[in-house]
């Protein structure tokens, strides 16, 4: 089977050569400890992996905010980013820590009108390239499946986080539902302008919204607030990308999300990804409460690589019933950090 026809018919519960197999990647990190273990980036070890072509910049803010430093020292640097955020980062690690958020572009209904008017326009042009319309429609003769993912930028609780921060976004639905909407309106707007030029030019296979909102716990957001407000906006670009023939949806968020999947799997999304096992996400779980409805990437637990080839092989037997089902593509449930030796990279994928 070629990769395409391989993701479509495990998708579909139809039988299949062998399930899709990719892997995750690994922290900046990670891949310094594998070179001083033998890793040659030069020459990779090759596994016989599917080619998924996965585009998820063409969404970001376009022009980029300049990167301007305004404070540094031996430690850390105070910066703007790309997306218009001041953060403070450390210079050691700063991959595998968490920056400060110091300021958000966001604060005012005029900021939110200034942001998007001046760097959200769907001119695809400056999102993909000026010729746009060839690099599409050479997908039209492909083999393998292309994924468009939002990312960072294509939803109604991640986005909308980048633009005021975690705080205040969360007080916005309670002290101003208004703006709220109209920046989640804006959004399902600026993801349908896009999908729709995009689809005159070639098919995908999947698209896929961005959210991460949960911390090992529990959502950011209750389902109730979900339903009321994120709901509808899922359902407008649902709707528009099945009328126009896209048959995946997908959704991207870590954490603790049980209480979010009845919401998501009501507003048509029929995939999600990555399934945190230390937050409690366990695939197998999922199956048994929500059928074959919803189809899943990930769940596999990356601490286990860490632990070795005996952990490492009792997690994959753990996974092994939901890859016989199908509707599942076993991947780790985030990248991979630098925890794990490049031998047990290795074992595993060997394995995998």
């Amino acid at each position: 089977m070629t990769a395409q026809e391989r993701f479509l018919a495990t998708m579909r519960y139809e039988p299949v050569d062998r399930v899709p197999f990719r892997g995750w990647g690994a922290w900046p990190e990670t891949l310094e400890r594998w070179k001083r273990e033998g890793y040659d980036p030069a020459h990779p070890p090759q596994f016989d992996t599917d080619r998924w072509d996965w585009h998820g910049g063409w969404f970001f803010p376009k022009p980029p905010f300049e990167h301007k430093v305004l404070e540094e020292d031996e430690r850390t640097i105070l910066y703007v980013n790309h997306e218009g955020i001041l953060m403070r980062e450390r210079k050691d690690h700063s991959y595998s820590s968490m920056p400060q958020f110091v300021r958000f572009p966001v604060e005012t209904r005029e900021d939110f009108r200034k942001f998007w008017k001046e760097r959200m326009q769907p001119d695809l042009s400056i999102r993909i390239g000026a010729d746009w319309q060839a690099q599409l429609a050479a997908y039209r003769q492909r083999d393998f499946p292309l994924i468009v993912i939002a990312d960072r930028w294509g939803g109604f609780f991640g986005p909308l986080r980048n633009l005021t921060g975690v705080e205040s976004l969360c007080m916005l639905f309670y002290d101003d539902p208004a703006f709220l909407e109209e920046m989640m309106e804006a959004d399902a707007d600026f993801m349908i302008q896009v999908m729709d030029q995009v689809l005159d030019h070639t098919d995908i296979d999947v698209f896929g919204f961005w959210e991460d909102m949960a911390f090992k716990t529990a959502p950011l957001l209750g389902p109730d607030l979900a339903r009321k407000y994120m709901l509808p906006r899922y359902r407008r670009v649902v709707d528009f990308l099945r009328s126009r023939g896209v048959e995946f949806i997908a959704l991207d968020s870590d954490g603790n999300i049980w209480d979010l999947l009845p919401v998501w799997l009501d507003a048509g999304i029929n995939i999600l990804y990555p399934f945190e096992v230390q937050a409690g996400m366990d695939v197998l779980e999922v199956r048994k409460r929500f059928g074959r409805d919803l189809l899943m990437w990930g769940g596999l637990d990356k601490r286990a690589l860490a632990k070795g080839p005996t952990a490492i092989d009792a997690e994959l037997a753990r996974l092994a019933p939901l890859v016989r089902e199908g509707g599942y593509i076993p991947h780790t449930d985030h990248s991979l950090p630098p925890d794990i030796s490049f031998a047990n990279f290795r074992y595993f994928m060997e394995r995998l």
